[in-house]
């Protein structure tokens, strides 16, 4: 299918084919906004645009990266500082407590500072984390490079997803904005390949290719790619609706918007920067805080998206993937090729899901994510009651259903990677996307701040009492509390979300009541 819009007249003719025969329909005026979108990427995706969602997307696969390579180093850590359980849990958990902090800060350089320059010094607190974390001589030390990173990663939650959401044309904002998440599970991926291939490449019994601490280079080798981002994002051009609508800049926002939509007119540029004023002046004229009445919709979307999306219990299992799959009987470096089968599964469903975002809308993704994960969470539960005499022991239970029950073990396996499919294709490839929609221009990196520190606080607290919850209790009960979760997010989907796919981000403003 195409659609045409003609200037002069104001209508849109969509083209399309069944069985290879053309038809065409002509869409009245009342279908501008939508059309005009169309005509300003000529049809075809602006490879400027593309490269400039790419680079500022790229902080999406430092932050997977990041989040998970301390996965294939944390045992060795805790044997070598002689770290109590406390000391371990803390210093595994203090990245995401950084991430919390900078979720909780990140709006303040966005707004201040500007879009470009908060990517960039992203950049630098990556770096500098992955090379101190390497060269860390004692676990204080480390912790505070850790905590860095953390910083980096919640400030991306908040300005990378904002970021491409401004630049993007509406139909297009959902596969570009989603290429955040496309690149946190692809870093992810690459972190459980780099553990993999670093901890054979130092392991005498494996390649034996080097001598030393394979957990410092595992650590370490993030500084790589964390350059080449941070030299790359000097290249971006900064949001036109923060030169427009925040910093006052029009003249600069109409010449980035020129870039962005090269086939569009002077007049139609013109047209599109009149809005974005329009919108920031009536906002400033309300002069209403964040915390308020009015934005009481947006708030409560961002919060419960965010909310449910931990509540899954999607980051227990990312972060304790190679423990888990060693409890199962594998070794240590088996336990890694197999945490690649979670990255390789999140990545192909992660795209997956970003095919479909502007096909069929995020709000029809959360339902079948939604789906997805009662029937995994589910079932994991009943194959944990089913298989009770092998699950006596919370932290042996893995092991015990593939080593005493085999059918069993295979069963809570393929629900994990079934999980992580529904994740992917659901709230994984939604999330930061939605976030970046639903709030007003004068608000928005406020909003990100929201649903990027709800989802940290709660990933933070997940992550640090998940083995104690599941040791004082048994599986059943843990991934049954997860299912339920995911069936109230099911209900609240279906009778709250709104569907944002294809809508300009002023009208969805108009249309969550937000704007007068």
């Amino acid at each position: 299918m195409q659609e045409r819009y003609d200037r002069s007249s104001g209508n849109c003719t969509v083209l399309f084919w069944i069985a290879g025969t053309k038809l065409c329909w002509f869409r009245p005026t009342s279908f501008h906004e939508t059309c005009r979108a169309s005509a300003l990427g000529d049809l075809h995706l602006n490879h400027r645009l593309f490269f400039w969602a790419l680079t500022s997307a790229l902080a999406g696969f430092l932050f997977g990266f990041d989040t998970v390579v301390i996965s294939g180093a944390e045992k060795t850590i805790q044997e070598q500082w002689n770290l109590s359980d406390g000391q371990h849990g803390l210093a595994m958990s203090i990245a995401l407590w950084g991430m919390v902090v900078g979720s909780l800060i990140g709006f303040w350089p966005t707004d201040k500072l500007g879009r470009k320059k908060t990517l960039i010094s992203i950049g630098v607190l990556y770096f500098a984390s992955a090379v101190w974390s390497g060269m860390a001589g004692d676990v204080n030390s480390f912790m505070i490079a850790r905590f860095l990173g953390g910083l980096g990663v919640g400030i991306s939650t908040v300005v990378a997803p904002l970021y491409i959401s401004e630049i993007s044309p509406p139909d297009r904002r959902g596969r570009l904005a989603g290429m955040f998440q496309f690149n946190i599970v692809f870093g992810i991926l690459v972190a459980y390949l780099s553990n993999w291939a670093i901890g054979m490449s130092f392991d005498p019994q494996g390649w034996a290719l080097f001598e030393g601490e394979a957990w410092r280079w595992m650590l370490g080798i993030e500084a790589l790619p964390a350059l080449v981002y941070t030299l790359l994002c000097f290249s971006l051009v900064e949001s036109p609706r923060w030169l427009i609508g925040v910093k006052g800049d029009r003249e600069s926002g109409i010449e980035v918007l020129g870039l962005i939509n090269p086939g569009a007119s002077a007049e139609t540029v013109e047209t599109l920067a009149s809005e974005i004023t329009a919108a920031s002046q009536n906002q400033e004229k309300t002069a209403e805080s964040f915390w308020t009445k009015r934005n009481r919709k947006p708030i409560t979307l961002a919060f419960l998206i965010a909310f449910f999306n931990q509540l899954s219990g999607i980051n227990a299992i990312l972060y304790f993937a190679p423990r888990i799959f060693e409890l199962a009987g594998w070794g240590e470096d088996a336990a890694r090729l197999n945490s690649i089968g979670i990255g390789l599964t999140n990545l192909v469903f992660t795209f997956l899901g970003l095919y479909l975002i502007d096909r069929l809308g995020r709000r029809s993704l959360l339902v079948i994510g939604s789906f997805g994960y009662i029937a995994a969470l589910g079932i994991c539960s009943w194959a944990f009651v089913h298989y009770e005499s092998q699950f006596q022991v919370a932290e042996t239970a893995v092991v015990e259903a593939s080593q005493v029950a085999s059918s069993g073990g295979t069963l809570v396996m393929a629900c994990i990677f079934a999980f992580i499919a529904a994740h992917a294709i659901g709230q994984g490839a939604v999330i930061w996307v939605f976030i970046s929609e639903i709030f007003p221009n004068r608000h928005r990196a406020s909003g990100q701040t929201l649903g990027s520190f709800t989802h940290w606080i709660f990933a933070a607290l997940l992550t640090m009492f998940f083995t104690s919850i599941l040791s004082a209790t048994s599986p059943a009960l843990v991934f049954g509390a997860f299912c339920l979760m995911m069936v109230l997010q099911l209900i609240w989907v279906v009778t709250m979300v709104p569907e944002t796919k294809g809508v300009p981000l002023e009208q969805i403003e108009k249309e969550l009541g937000v704007s007068r």
